[in-house]
């Protein structure tokens, strides 16, 4: 018995206006579509260049409710057309309070649920506290094309707990759209190796594929690093990317192959979750 998956990866530069951005992306998630992908993942906040630089109150303004974001809208329309799945990241306002949201479009072009990102990163370079509140809609997974799957958002993807939750949840793979490059306090440090491991390890410890989707380019003075890759259920890497290319990367899975690994490995079964106490204790 087999259960057959194809999902990909798009990377490319985001440095344009609004309509730029959503037409390049939209170009990338034709072409995954004609290579046979059923779930395409776009980076983080694909709509522009990457905002949270610095602090700056005006920008709120391109905050919208899910059912008016751009990005969003485009992403339903090309889901239907060609009958893929998009977790499609924006900036969500709902009332007074701001998220980085993913909205769960399915192959119908409706909107599955949404899900705001746990993890809100604070430094030089990524001031993402000033815009967005903690999500509150903890972590989610959707059932689509005979499988499911789980989404978390770029700083979500450094915390092993959102890995493993998702997994208990059921996902089967895991997705993380990302923003991430250049560290302004220090032109010599390059994180992209251990972003890579990171995931490769939720990966291994969870046995079952990941797919991070980054973008390129130099925005304002800050380089984003792209190596955007897909892993299997071992955390080898499948398909990947170096720093400058922009395209689309495709891969397939047999599912049920993932599943009898991930049974005979016994993570799952030898967990100890009696003792994890400690592990939600705020000290």
């Amino acid at each position: 018995m087999t259960r057959q998956i194809t999902v990909a990866a798009l990377q490319l530069a985001l440095n344009g206006s609004e309509l730029e951005n959503i037409e390049a992306v939209s170009d990338l998630v034709g072409n995954a579509a004609e290579q046979g992908a059923q779930i395409i993942l776009p980076p983080e906040l694909f709509a522009g260049p990457y905002f949270c630089k610095a602090e700056d109150e005006e920008l709120f303004a391109l905050a919208k409710p899910v059912s008016e974001s751009a990005p969003v809208l485009a992403m339903q329309k090309l889901a239907k057309q060609l009958k893929v799945a998009i977790p499609a990241s924006f900036f969500e306002c709902d009332g007074q309070h701001f998220y980085n949201s993913i909205a769960m479009i399915g192959p119908d072009g409706e909107i599955m649920g949404v899900y705001r990102k746990t993890h809100i990163p604070d430094g030089p370079g990524y001031e993402e506290k000033f815009y967005f509140r903690p999500g509150n809609s903890g972590f989610k997974v959707w059932n689509i094309f005979g499988t499911t799957i789980g989404v978390g958002i770029c700083w979500d993807q450094w915390y092993p707990e959102t890995a493993r939750a998702m997994a208990l949840l059921g996902a089967e793979i895991l997705f993380y759209p990302t923003a991430i490059g250049s560290e302004p306090y220090d032109a010599d440090l390059d994180t992209s190796r251990m972003w890579r491991r990171a995931m490769q390890g939720h990966a291994v410890s969870n046995c079952m594929p990941v797919v991070a989707s980054n973008r390129i380019g130099t925005e304002e003075g800050q380089t984003f690093y792209g190596h955007s890759f897909i892993t299997n259920e071992w955390g080898d890497l499948v398909a990947e990317y170096g720093g400058g290319e922009s395209g689309v990367l495709v891969s397939g899975f047999d599912l049920e192959q993932a599943r009898n690994h991930r049974a005979g490995m016994g993570f799952f079964r030898d967990r100890r979750p009696e003792l994890y106490g400690r592990l939600i204790e705020d000290r």
